[in-house]
């Protein structure tokens, strides 16, 4: 396995690019460490699929290098970069049985069929196929199919990286947390140098350590699941992650303290310096209570999801979101909305402008 380093990479599908709008991909530092499972996550469009052409060696850079263990590949071609790709729809052989699917990559490249028989073994174990090794794959489940394709992609164990591509597009819904589960438990047990690529949260925090947060082919937040969803360091992280997203509320900035609606809010902390031409204010509807006192708002809808209630409420012509768990509200109701303090947040233009200091009266 190896680490990887992505070091002042841009990407243009323009021969002349003259501004940061004509690339792809803007200014990328990256460092994967060897044996991390990793996500790249993003709405269509934003960058993940080209940057992962560029880590295989389908694409080469308008600019920067990428490095396997400080080992300049930038220029490689993808045969030469040692590495497994399983892609969104199977990549298998119809033709041949489960067992001879998992094994060709292995005798494809002249490993001995003793080592071929023993590492197919494993595999199938872990992904539970064993009892179908001998059939054929054009009989398989489309889950079983892409459990055959993962398998492909780990069968060998002198990789440098493996990479999926959005690999579970074309499961069932409901076989989707299995092959997730599965996928997660792999990883531990083999230890390899994994990155995922996919839009859809759910897979990417339940599969990853780390998530990369990607938007207009930039990077705007690295982070665990935790830490993405309890401090989005922008806007784009808290609306995109979490069921509904982050409320973001238009606000005021005077004398070191922020207005919604003309109303004081208290922040986790201190409004750090700095210019910009908007200013927001950041909560997740978690944080949020409906209490007697409070900004003042009308219940615009409920919705009951099951685990718990979500109330949308207006304030004035803005939305704010809230979770709860006990009884709610009417429609039309008039309540009253609590922010926490310690999970409330300024921005500034999109990003992260609080400290975490001692949450400001």
């Amino acid at each position: 396995m190896a680490k990887i380093t992505l070091s002042k990479l841009r990407h243009s599908y323009y021969p002349n690019p003259t501004g940061p709008e004509d690339y792809a991909l803007k200014m990328i530092d990256l460092d994967w460490l060897d044996g991390g499972a990793y996500a790249l996550l993003g709405p269509s469009g934003c960058g993940k699929s080209t940057l992962l052409n560029i880590i295989s060696g389908l694409l080469v850079p308008s600019e920067g290098r990428i490095l396997f263990d400080d080992r300049d590949v930038t220029e490689l071609a993808p045969t030469e970069r040692n590495i497994a790709q399983v892609f969104q729809f199977p990549v298998i052989y119809d033709t041949m049985t489960v067992r001879d699917n998992l094994a060709f990559p292995l005798r494809n490249r002249g490993v001995d069929e003793d080592r071929v028989k023993r590492r197919v073994a494993e595999i199938a174990e872990m992904l539970e196929v064993t009892d179908i090794l001998d059939r054929k794959a054009s009989a398989l489940t489309p889950d079983n199919k892409q459990k055959v394709s993962m398998g492909r992609g780990l069968v060998r164990d002198d990789v440098n990286v493996v990479m999926f591509d959005e690999p579970l597009t074309v499961i069932d819904p409901h076989l989707k947390w299995k092959l997730r589960s599965k996928l997660k438990e792999l990883h531990q047990r083999v230890r390899a140098t994994m990155i995922y690529v996919t839009h859809d949260q759910t897979e990417a925090l339940t599969f990853a350590d780390q998530v990369v947060v990607m938007q207009d082919g930039e990077i705007v937040q690295i982070g665990t699941p935790v830490e993405l969803f309890e401090r989005p360091a922008h806007t784009f992280v808290g609306h995109f992650i979490g069921s509904p997203g982050m409320n973001i509320l238009p606000c005021d900035v005077r004398n070191g303290g922020a207005l919604f609606h003309g109303q004081h809010v208290t922040l986790e902390g201190a409004i750090q310096p700095g210019e910009g031409t908007r200013t927001e204010i950041g909560v997740r509807p978690e944080f949020v209570s409906l209490g007697t006192t409070g900004i003042e708002a009308t219940v615009r809808k409920v919705a009951d999801v099951g685990r718990h209630i979500v109330v949308e409420t207006l304030v004035g012509d803005t939305r704010v979101a809230a979770i709860i768990k006990d009884r709610p509200p009417e429609v039309g109701a008039t309540v009253h909305l609590d922010f926490q303090p310690q999970r409330t947040r300024l921005y500034r233009d999109g990003w992260l402008a609080t400290s975490l200091a001692e949450a400001v009266q």
